[in-house]
Order: structure tokens, then C-alpha cells, then sequence
């Protein structure tokens, strides 16, 4: 089985070795215990030796540190007793000190020149490699012979490695010889090294572990053994400090015991308290211990003092120290703790672990803590906080309670179904829990919607609690708030005018009114094409709100109000900073999801097709990991849609078939609609007309955009294309009609370019030309790229067959450009078919990795400022067809695909350009 994660540090020892033609050398490699020393010095040696190099090796022993010779007797034994190369002086010398034969002890330097004499005869025909390991533990002889002969190999046959620990190099401490320090593994290879080894772990618990373990991957391999079973698939089971396996004790654990009483304690408290200040460990440690009764960890290389922090120097030293503790001293430690901590969320951590028994008011305050963690997006944190509050509760009805909501909080946010569904067990089993508990009906439905259960169930068991509940309606409830939300989602994904008609039932009776995050989506998310330009503005006025460190689940629910009124260009860097955050162990898992597919839409929106599938793919492996299969579909129509763009008919095929046979399966009509819509698409791109057609009406019929159906506002420009191709004018006009009687235009440019468009598409010939440049002269249309190439293509497809040949070859050669810069291969293809019939030939893309020409910098900063072609070819004297023709070349080498990303784009190239040029 190949080394994880170590391509780049065998690579660079081999390239030591060989990079400057100088053959033999000798190098350390210094790490932390369990970083994996042993394993690179394995895989170097197995890559030597199949290359044809012989390989002595040895390894230092603690329990023979003190054995003159015997790592030097481990090193030469295999070579044999052969010495005939020696002289008889030295012979006797090596010969004696191996315990090959006795004599008196030899001097260690005729023992030194006689090894290094004798493994210079042995790699005479044949290339030798030393493999040193734990060169730390080698008896100081044989340390003084491999000294000795180590730096006295630049020039040989021979090549010397070795392994040693960062913080003792015994003997070879100041031996001058290079080293090669061995960090802990990448992210991403400890991850892999994690699935490999344990695939069954939760989620949550892999974060966990990988957090501690800090790339050490001994702690990776050692640390999951140590869990038993419930705890390696339930995240709330685990302790505070995870447990040690033996040979983790065995490594650690011994070190820690034989320290002093009061520098155990004060270590208890530093791994305990995490980041708190050193001021604050000494104000905790009061008169049971103080900061220099550290000093023995100092002196042992366990724990740094660096400015106002305590530090430990192997990241499972502080897990051996709790390991090492009483359970009356972690108590101890705690309450000390709790006095000192700066945020009321983590005292009454502290108190909670100092707790014995029940306590209301410790409860009642890990209730609060669990709701402010939420907001700060520690969902994981806030499922335990709730679960450790229902432990402390009193009250059955205050259990119930806190397990169900930590049931919801698991399923909903943090994405953690086996959690959610034990918590939701237990609620159940505590016979606390109402029945028409609104987190226990939500987290049911979660975990219905994700497991062999179809949407139906889930919205009538959530739709039901709700209806049941002894809330009020009031509208300042959060949890029926909240449960209704998740109401409206499921509604959705179920899809059908009765499942809507409930949701708004129920939303109508809140009082005083809705929130306006409710609200929003209840109006411009459910219904767009019947948003009023109240709803409008309101959202507006909601994502106006958002800062920059946003509660991650209202991020999430406006992001949602604003997916159909093109409003996600506004939450972009919002978003994008969730997913990051993910991205570095933090976040809920179902809100990175609700991110992801945001950027996801807005990627393909915005012509950013290789982003939108990346982000896509993610979302599908972060679905994969949390066993959220029901979410498959967003990203599977992400990907449809981009696929379909490209032109690449199969694969867009087979991921819409595959979601309207998944959610026909689970009654989620709601998503084929998306299906069709993205198959329409595909269509199109196919001059499949008649299909397009009959995939576009199934998801909204020609003349009128289906209520409660979101995406019949996005497949308009199919129907209507589709209908036109087939003779089906009347449908099309129809449909044209139903969009220009929405008033579309009020909620996004996009919108409104896709109304006019229709508009002129049906138009006669007469009245044609002045209405595709009125849906031209909308603002900000480059924001939409595709959408806009498309109407230029649509436009100059009609000029051509009005002979209007020179306004055609303007509108078709930008439409090409765009198109060809986003890979939309169809439509571009169209575009170059009709430049051909009206006598111009395109030429192929540029090379995007060329430089800019001075000229198409200039026009490139000119277009960049706002300027038309014709204006730009006045300024420079040159045709605005030539302009086009630079704008062609240019947009490819910035990466762009419209003239709006001019700027920011041209920034860019800049400082890539400074950066590529040499330092002199």
C-alpha cells in the first residue's frame, strides 16, 4: 500500500541524494514522535532497493541505550564476518567491538575508520543506503561511530539516512549534518488516511479526530482505536479529551505521570482551557499551583511558554495529561476554569463539566450557549451543548425538549443524521417529548427526506405538528418559525399546489405577521412570478442586513429567497466565506450544502461554468460523507445544467433522467421540474426543438407560468425558442404574453432581458428590430452572459434573414465571443454557422495563455471604462468590427467572458504579470 501523503518529503530526499551529481551523503530526518519518521525512511529504502541498492539498516532501543555497540552490531551483522579488506588492526578492533570475538575494549577510533573502511569494501560493486531509525535511542558508542562515518560519505557509493525526534537528537544534536524536517501530513492526506483506515466514522467524529491528531499520523491510526463502537458513529458520546489507545499511553502517558503533583495540575488546566491567556491559567491555578510549577514540563521539551500562551509541543501531550488525571482533579480544573474564561459560553462549559448530578440553572444556561453557537455557526457545538443540558435537566419535560431540539439542530444544520436519530430515540424514549413536538417533527422529517421515506410523509408529519401545536402563532416563535421554513422547503421539493396551499395556510395565521426572512420566501421564493414590488423591495431590504459574519442558517434562508429574483451575486462573498469556513473544519455540514448550491447557481448564472461544477462536486462529496442522499439532486442539476450548456447531450441526459427517477421514487415532483427544465436546455443546445418543447411545457404549459413552480420563470426561453422552431407560434406568442403580463422585470435585469427577448422573438418582422434592442439596452446584462449571447444569437439569426447582413455580423460576432469564451459549444456553432451564410468567417479561439498586445490592452482598458466598439474604434481610428475581432482574442487570455469583468480582470493580469517576471 502506498505512503499517504508523502510524495513531496520522499521526493526531496531522494533529490538530496541526486540533485547536485555528487554521489553518497548523509541526512537526518527530524520530526515529531508518531509523525511518521519510520514510514518515510521505509518507503525511501523499498524505492532504493528496487532500484538496485543494498540496504543495511538499524534501529535505536531504549532498553539498549546503554549496550556499547549494539546498534552498530544491528548495522553490520548482515554484512557478515568477512573482513578481508581490513588490516589485521582493524579487524580485531571491529571484530571486538561487534562481539564477534574478545579482547580488550578497542580504541573507538580504530573501531571508526575500520566501519567506514569496511562499508566502502562492501559498496565497491554494489551502492550501499544506511537506514538509521530512532537515532535518539542509539547507544552513544555506536552514535560516535555513525557520526563519524557519516560525514565522511560525500563522494562514495554510499548514502546515510536517519530519523530522529525534533526535541532529542542524542548525540548528533550539533552534528552538523543536514536535516530534513518532516511536518505532519496536508489536510487532505490525513483525511484519506483516516477514510482508509476507518470508513466508518461519523462525520462529526472524523472532524474531531482530525483536529486533535494535527496531521501526527500515529494519532490518526491510534486515536480512533481507542472509541468504541457508539462513539465512533455518535459525535455527542465522545469525551471531552479523547482517550489514548495503549501504545498512545505507552508514548505519552508514562511522560506525564512521573511529573510533579501541582505541574500536572498546572498542565491540566492549559489542556483543559485550550486557548485561555497564561494570566488567566495563573488566576485559575490560585494556591493549588502557578506557572512555575511548569518548570519539569519545561525541562522534559512537554509544554512552551511563548508570549501569553501555553503551549504543548506534541498535540496529544494534553490529551496524556487528562488521560493521567483524576476525575476529582478534571472537576477541580474546571471549576478553576469557569472563574477565569472570558465568554459566558465557554464558563458554563465548565460548569457543566465540574457538574455532579442535575442542576436547572447550569441547564438553563447551556441552553442559552447552544443557541448562541447556532448563530456563530457551531452547529456540532451546539447539539452538544443541548445534549449535555438535557443530562443536567431536572425536568422531563425541559429532557425532552433539549434532546428533540437537539435532534433538529443535528439533522437540520449540522447534517448529522445517526446523531440526530439516536437523540430523537432517546427524546422519544424519555416519555417527555409532546407529541406534536415541532424539533422532534422536523428532525423526523429530516431524516425521512434522507432515508427510504419519500417528501409526502415528511411535509404531512411536519405540516401536522405545526397545525397540532400550542404555539399560538405566534410569530415571535422561533422554533415554529424555523419549523416553518423547513415547511416551505419540503413543500417545495413535494412540489404540488396542495402542499403550497397548506404552507401558506399556516403562514397566514401567524400574528402579529411573519418575520420578514419568512416572509420573503413565503412571497419572491415560492411564487416569483406573483411577487408583488412590496415583496420585492423587501428582500431586498433583507439582504441589505447581511454582514459579514453572518449567522450561517440566515444566510442560508435569505439565500434562498433570493435564488429565482437573481439576487445571489449579493450574497456571493457571504456564501463564499461559509463554504471556506467549512472548508477549514467549521461550519454546519447542511449549510455549507445550502452555500454550495447557491455559488453552484450563481457560478453557471454568471458564466462561471468550471467554478459551478467544482463547487457542485463538493457538494456532492459533502453529501456523500454525511450519508445526505436526498440533497444529491441540487448538485446533480447544477452539473445538468452546465453539461447541458457545453453541449454535451449524454451526460446532461443521464443526470436529469437520474433525478426525475429519484424523486418519482420519492414523490418529490418538485424536482423533476428541475430535471425537465435543465433537459430542455440540453435540448435546445441538440436542436432537439420537439423534445425541448415537451420537456419546457412539463414544467410550466405554454401560456402561463404554473403557480408555485419557481423554475417556470428559468425555462421561458426554451418554451419559447422551442415553440418557434415547431410551428407552434400561438404557444409561443402565448407564452411571451404570460411573461410580459408578469412584470418580470421587477425582480431581476435577467428577468427582464428573457421577457423582452420572448417579446421580440414572436415579434413580426416589422416591429422585431426594435424590440431586440430593447431588451438590449437593459442595465447590467453582462452579469448574465449566456442568457445575453444568447438574445445577440436569436437577434442576429433574425437580421440575417432580414438581409440586414453588416447589424447581423455585429450581433453574431459578439454572441460567438461570449460563447465561445463560456464553451457553449451549440451556440456557438450556431453563431459561426450564421456568420459563414452571411460571408464571415470566425476565427478559432486564442491561446488563453497568451500575452496581451499592446493595442489590446488599450482597448481592453477603453472597453473596460465603459466605452462602445464604435466608440473605441473612433478613439483608435480602427473599425468597431476590428474591436470586436481584439475583444474575441482578449476576453479568452483574461479568463472573462464579458466586458463587465474587464477591470477587476485586468487588475488581475497585472499583478500575474509582475509576479511571473524574474527578480533581479
Amino acid at each position: 500500500m502506498p505512503l499517504i501523503g508523502r510524495d513531496d518529503e520522499i521526493a526531496s530526499i531522494r533529490s538530496f541524494f541526486e540533485g547536485a551529481g555528487v554521489r553518497g551523503g548523509a541526512l537526518l530526518v527530524v520530526g515529531e514522535a508518531g509523525v511518521g519518521k519510520s514510514a518515510v525512511l521505509d518507503e525511501f529504502a523499498a524505492g532504493e532497493a528496487g532500484r538496485g541498492t543494498r540496504v543495511v539498516r538499524a534501529a535505536g532501543a531504549q532498553f539498549e541505550a546503554e549496550v556499547g555497540y549494539s546498534a552498530l552490531n544491528q548495522l553490520l551483522f548482515p554484512l557478515g564476518e568477512e573482513m578481508a579488506a581490513l588490516t589485521d588492526t582493524h579487524r580485531t578492533a571491529l571484530r571486538c567491538a561487534l562481539g564477534f570475538e574478545v579482547g580488550p575494549a578497542p580504541d573507538r577510533l580504530v573501531v571508526s575508520n575500520a566501519a567506514l573502511l569496511w562499508l566502502r569494501s562492501v559498496a565497491a560493486e554494489t551502492p550501499l543506503l544506511i537506514v538509521i531509525d530512532d537515532l535518539h535511542w542509539v547507544d552513544r558508542a555506536s552514535a560516535e561511530v555513525l557520526g563519524f562515518v557519516a560525514r565522511r560519505l560525500v563522494g562514495s557509493p554510499i548514502v546515510f539516512l536517519a530519523a530522529c525526534r525534533s526535541a532529542d537528537r542524542g548525540f548528533f544534536q550539533d552534528s552538523g549534518l543536514a536535516e530534513a524536517v518532516l511536518p505532519p501530513l496536508p489536510a487532505r492526506a490525513a483525511r484519506t488516511l483516516v477514510d482508509r483506515h476507518f470508513p466508518e466514522l461519523a462525520p462529526a467524529v472524523r472532524h474531531r479526530l482530525l483536529a486533535e491528531a494535527a496531521g501526527n499520523p500515529l494519532a490518526l491510526l491510534e486515536l480512533p482505536s481507542a472509541l468504541d463502537g457508539d462513539q465512533r458513529t455518535d459525535f455527542t458520546t465522545l469525551p471531552e479529551v479523547l482517550p489514548l489507545s495503549d501504545r498512545l499511553q505507552v508514548l505519552f502517558t508514562s511522560r506525564v505521570r512521573g511529573l510533579p503533583e501541582r505541574c500536572r495540575l498546572m498542565m491540566l488546566l492549559g489542556a483543559l482551557g485550550g486557548s485561555v491567556e497564561v494570566a488567566r491559567l495563573r488566576t485559575a491555578g490560585g494556591e493549588t499551583c502557578d506557572l512555575d510549577d511548569l518548570a519539569p514540563a519545561e525541562a522534559a521539551r512537554l509544554v512552551q511558554l511563548s508570549g501569553t500562551r501555553l503551549g504543548f509541543r506534541h498535540p496529544l501531550i494534553g490529551a496524556a495529561v487528562v488521560e493521567a488525571s483524576a476525575e476529582r482533579e478534571r472537576r477541580w480544573a474546571h471549576r478553576a476554569l469557569a472563574g477565569v474564561v472570558a465568554t459566558p459560553e465557554r464558563r458554563v462549559r465548565h460548569l457543566a463539566e465540574s457538574s455532579v448530578g442535575v442542576d436547572a440553572d447550569i441547564a438553563a444556561q447551556l441552553d442559552e450557549t447552544a443557541q448562541a453557537l447556532l448563530r456563530q455557526g457551531d452547529a456540532l457545538g451546539a447539539v452538544a451543548a443541548l445534549t449535555r443540558a438535557a443530562e443536567l435537566s431536572p425536568d422531563p419535560a425541559d429532557r425532552g425538549r433539549r434532546l428533540a431540539e437537539a435532534a433538529y439542530v443535528g439533522a437540520d444544520a449540522g447534517g448529522e443524521l445517526a446523531t440526530a436519530s439516536r437523540l430523537l430515540g432517546d427524546a422519544r424514549r424519555s416519555g417527555s417529548l409532546p407529541t406534536h413536538s415541532l424539533p422532534g417533527a422536523a428532525a423526523a422529517a429530516h431524516l425521512l427526506i434522507n432515508s427510504d421515506g419519500d417528501v409526502t410523509t415528511a411535509h404531512r408529519l411536519l405540516a401536522g405538528a405545526i397545525e397540532a401545536g400550542d404555539h399560538g402563532f405566534d410569530a415571535g416563535d422561533a422554533v415554529l418559525v424555523e419549523a416553518l421554513l423547513n415547511l416551505l422547503l419540503i413543500s417545495w421539493y413535494v412540489g404540488t399546489q396542495p402542499a403550497w396551499e397548506t404552507f401558506h395556510r399556516l403562514v397566514g395565521r401567524l400574528e402579529p405577521e411573519p418575520p420578514p426572512v419568512l416572509r420573503v420566501n413565503a412571497t419572491v421564493f415560492s411564487d416569483p412570478a406573483r411577487a408583488t414590488d412590496e415583496d420585492v423591495a423587501e428582500l431586498d431590504a433583507v439582504i441589505d442586513t447581511v454582514g459579514g459574519d453572518e449567522d450561517p442558517t440566515r444566510l442560508i434562508r435569505i439565500g434562498t429567497a433570493a435564488v429565482f429574483a437573481d439576487r445571489l451575486p449579493r450574497l456571493r462573498e457571504a456564501e463564499r466565506h461559509l463554504a471556506q469556513s467549512r472548508h477549514a473544519g467549521k461550519g454546519p455540514a447542511r449549510r455549507h450544502l445550502g452555500a454550495l448550491m447557491h455559488l453552484g447557481i450563481d457560478g453557471f448564472q454568471s458564466g462561471r461554468w468550471d467554478e459551478a461544477w467544482e463547487f457542485a462536486d463538493e457538494g456532492l462529496a459533502v453529501c456523500t460523507e454525511h450519508g445526505l442522499r436526498f440533497f444529491h439532486w441540487y448538485f446533480h442539476w447544477v452539473q445538468a445544467l452546465v453539461a447541458a450548456g457545453r453541449g454535451e447531450v449524454e451526460a446532461a441526459r443521464q443526470l436529469t433522467d437520474g433525478m426525475a427517477q429519484w424523486a418519482i421514487a420519492h414523490q418529490a415532483a418538485g424536482i423533476t421540474y428541475f430535471a425537465w427544465q435543465a433537459r430542455a436546455l440540453s435540448d435546445i443546445g441538440a436542436g432537439a426543438y420537439d423534445d425541448a418543447y415537451h420537456h419546457a411545457s412539463q414544467v410550466s404549459p405554454a401560456g402561463e407560468l404554473a403557480r408555485y413552480r419557481p423554475g417556470a420563470l428559468w425555462v421561458a426561453p426554451e418554451l419559447v425558442e422551442a415553440a418557434l422552431f415547431t410551428g407552434r407560434r400561438a404557444e409561443a406568442n402565448a407564452h411571451a404574453a404570460a411573461l410580459r403580463e408578469a412584470r418580470l422585470g421587477k425582480l431581476s435585469p435577467r428577468l427582464r432581458l428573457v421577457t423582452a427577448a420572448a417579446t421580440a422573438m414572436t415579434a413580426d418582422d416589422d416591429t422585431a428590430r426594435e424590440r431586440f434592442e430593447a431588451a438590449l439596452s437593459g442595465p447590467a446584462l453582462d452579469r448574465w452572459p449566456f442568457d445575453l449571447a444568447r438574445v445577440r444569437l436569436a437577434y442576429g439569426e433574425r437580421l440575417r434573414r432580414l438581409r440586414s447582413t453588416s447589424a447581423a455580423r455585429e450581433q453574431l460576432t459578439i454572441a460567438h465571443d461570449t460563447l465561445a469564451a463560456l464553451g457553449a459549444v451549440p451556440w456557438r456553432d450556431r453563431a459561426a454557422n450564421e456568420l459563414r451564410a452571411t460571408g464571415l468567417t470566425r476565427q478559432s479561439a486564442p491561446d488563453a495563455k497568451a500575452p496581451l498586445t499592446p493595442q489590446e490592452r488599450e482597448i481592453a482598458e477603453l472597453a473596460g471604462a465603459g466605452l462602445t466598439n464604435k466608440q473605441i474604434g473612433q478613439k483608435l481610428y480602427i473599425s468597431h468590427r476590428t474591436v470586436g475581432d481584439h475583444l474575441y482574442k482578449i476576453f479568452p487570455k483574461l479568463g472573462i467572458t464579458s466586458r463587465a469583468a474587464l477591470r477587476d480582470a485586468l487588475t488581475t493580469y497585472d499583478d500575474r504579470d509582475r509576479s511571473d517576471k524574474p527578480v533581479m
